[in-house]
């Protein structure tokens, strides 16, 4: 069996790297964080290449790369890579789902917290010198509804912390049946102005596409109940910062947490200096037991289709794929 090269131009868990190395016919290429121009020049003799959230597979990086014929994404979302033009070369893009859906959920919740109990303003207020009991009141949990707006494992995993903090839950995803195999303490419902319009706290997980950019906008944060709660822990884009910010200023919403922008890093932008935003940056599967997992399965899969020919969680092989893939997690 002839020899493949494998690029992995991100810093990874040294596990990732390990799994790949077990493989007797794969030279590994692992020279840390690569810049787009770094990237471009690496990839020209690769086979293979595994990325991270922090790298771009544009049209002319895979143009570079004339031996390429898998792209692994080291997590979920794809929109990190051009899809199309990988399919148009014939190239398989693989990604790993599920692998940090714990790790995304526990922030998620850690972020909903913040938000209830005003925890990094409180925190803030007492290094400051200052004992602001009175100006820190927060709200309980129990018994508040929260909307979830995309029911993969990610979602389900919210769902499942939500209830046992005694949250009524209600969710949308227009790809699961109403009779769908779900938690029992979950409503599925088909139509997500009556999430939005029922929640104390609305939590979206689901990719960034053509079909979900600005899902949560101007007229759905509109129809959200007065003095709520918004939080994106999946993709920035997919709730309007601009928006999101008018609705803050005034009072319509009570607050939000984003740990994804519409521009990452997003420098000076509103949504990161805003009083009434808990902000993180893009850490929500950032865990050191969610990077191994994630990176022992990229790798596998990715040794397996070089090695084996088998295409695991392959999201642009048609029999492979389905109108599920643009909201699963």
């Amino acid at each position: 069996m002839s020899r493949a090269r494998v690029l992995v131009p991100s810093k990874v868990a040294p596990a990732m790297l390990d799994v790949l190395r077990a493989y007797e016919t794969l030279d590994v290429d692992a020279p840390g964080d690569l810049t787009q121009q770094a990237l471009a020049e690496a990839i020209v003799p690769a086979d293979a290449v595994i990325i991270r959230s922090n790298n771009t597979m544009t049209a002319a990086v895979i143009g570079a790369a004339p031996r390429l014929r898998v792209i692994g994404r080291a997590g979920a979302g794809v929109d990190n890579v051009d899809v199309e033009a990988a399919t148009r070369r014939g190239i398989v893009v693989m990604n790993t789902p599920g692998e940090n859906a714990v790790a995304t959920a526990e922030h998620t919740f850690a972020m909903l917290l913040s938000l209830a109990r005003r925890i990094p303003a409180a925190d803030s207020s007492i290094k400051a010198g200052k004992w602001e009991r009175s100006r820190f009141q927060g709200m309980e949990l129990y018994g508040k509804t929260l909307g979830i707006v995309g029911l993969g494992r990610i979602g389900r995993e919210v769902a499942r912390r939500a209830a046992a903090f005694g949250m009524k839950i209600i969710a949308f995803d227009p790809f699961l049946p109403e009779d769908a195999m779900i938690d029992s303490f979950v409503n599925l419902v088909g139509d997500l102005g009556e999430v939005l319009e029922a929640s104390h706290f609305v939590t979206v997980h689901v990719p960034l596409s053509a079909e979900t950019r600005a899902l949560i906008g101007a007229s759905e944060i509109a129809r959200m109940r007065s003095g709520s709660y918004i939080l994106n822990c999946a993709r920035g884009g997919l709730v309007d910062e601009a928006a999101l910010c008018d609705a803050l200023d005034s009072g319509h919403l009570a607050g939000a947490a984003l740990d994804v922008f519409e521009t990452e890093p997003p420098g000076e932008r509103r949504a990161v200096s805003h009083a009434k935003i808990v902000a993180t940056p893009h850490v929500g599967g950032s865990t050191a037991e969610a990077q191994s997992r994630v990176g022992i399965s990229i790798a596998r899969q990715v040794g397996d289709f070089l090695t084996r020919g088998i295409a695991a969680h392959a999201v642009n092989v048609p029999p492979l794929a389905g109108p599920w893939a643009a909201w699963a997690d």
